[in-house]
């Protein structure tokens, strides 16, 4: 049976939400997008937030969004992210998708699936929404805090193949996250970095970018070490959420502003989709040997839809082969 025929493993116990709105979501991902699910978790709590009648992995244990990640994996092996991580393993699962402990989804996948021959780290690749264009990959997002500069021309090699995969971008521009655009700015990662990119071949980079550029059209894959990108991830989230938020008081403070927002909101619901973490399912873990989605922990109904529906489209497009080539390469 090929990947593609497999159902997908669904975390049921993980996130802010869970289980609720997982498994409404994958109720919704099997009756709209028509793909096969194959929810991991306890089934009593499943079979209560109305997933009675979904096909179900059993196990015992939950690993909870503040839990050690390491230990955890260690200790909860009858857990769902754990389960889910050897469904794919074992050829029972074509991806794993989990709104859970980060870390832990992390840790489970690497430990279980391993790691794709030649990758040095695995990284998080985030879609980062680009209002009228594509959205910027960026990565690492968390994964890795301390990082070496091979390692970043890898999460480059990684990051192009999944712009391509996902978002059809034909030779991804790639940018090196700095504090200036001159090659000579930035630590010594970022400039020993610099040098290595510049000279790999299958690698259109394009040199230093700034924090600005990341949510621009002119780059299309931004990579740097995991702390930075974890800080770059958050301040953009935090940045977007309080605008929005004082957006919506200034347009409840009067009846006049309500009136004049309805007039306006038709324009703006569509940026609002565009910037809204939902919309995009979730962040890719690259180089692990298998599919892996992290979705965001306060994931809704909707988020879990797409991240289904990117999970199939990622194994349709035979992601882990083309990943594989291009680190080989």
């Amino acid at each position: 049976m090929s990947d593609a025929a497999l159902p997908l493993a669904l975390d049921a116990m993980g996130g802010d939400h869970a289980p609720a709105a997982i498994v409404a979501g994958a109720r919704r991902a099997i009756a709209e997008l028509g793909v096969d699910v194959l929810l991991v978790g306890q089934p009593e709590a499943i079979a209560a937030a109305g997933g009675d009648e979904l096909e179900v992995l059993a196990c015992n244990e939950v690993i909870g969004m503040h839990d050690d990640p390491g230990a955890s994996v260690r200790t909860k092996k009858d857990s769902s992210l754990v389960r889910a991580a050897e469904a794919v393993r074992d050829g029972r699962a074509s991806a794993m998708i989990s709104a859970g402990n980060t870390g832990a989804t992390m840790a489970s996948a690497l430990l279980r699936m391993g790691r794709i021959k030649g990758v040095k780290r695995p990284a998080i690749a985030t879609p980062i929404p680009v209002p009228g264009s594509t959205p910027t990959i960026l990565l690492d997002a968390g994964a890795n805090a301390d990082c070496q500069p091979e390692w970043l021309v890898q999460f480059a090699q990684m990051g192009a193949v999944f712009a391509t995969s996902r978002f059809g971008v034909d030779a991804p521009r790639v940018g090196l996250l700095s504090i200036g655009e001159e090659e000579t700015k930035g630590s010594t990662l970022v400039k020993e970095a610099h040098g290595l990119l510049a000279a790999a071949d299958g690698i259109h980079f394009v040199g230093n970018v700034e924090g600005r550029d990341v949510m621009g059209d002119d780059v299309d894959v931004v990579v740097t070490d995991g702390f930075t990108g974890n800080v770059v991830l958050k301040t953009l989230e935090g940045g977007m959420r309080f605008i929005q938020g004082k957006i919506l008081e200034a347009a409840a403070s009067s009846p006049e502003r309500e009136q004049a927002f309805s007039v306006l909101w038709p324009a703006l619901e569509p940026l609002v989709e565009e910037l809204d973490p939902d919309t995009y399912g979730g962040a890719m873990l690259l180089g692990v040997d298998g599919v892996c989605i992290i979705s965001h922990g306060s994931s809704s109904e909707r988020a879990v839809v797409n991240a289904l529906g990117v999970a199939r489209e990622m194994v349709a497009a035979d992601l882990i082969r083309a990943i594989a080539a291009a680190v080989a390469d």
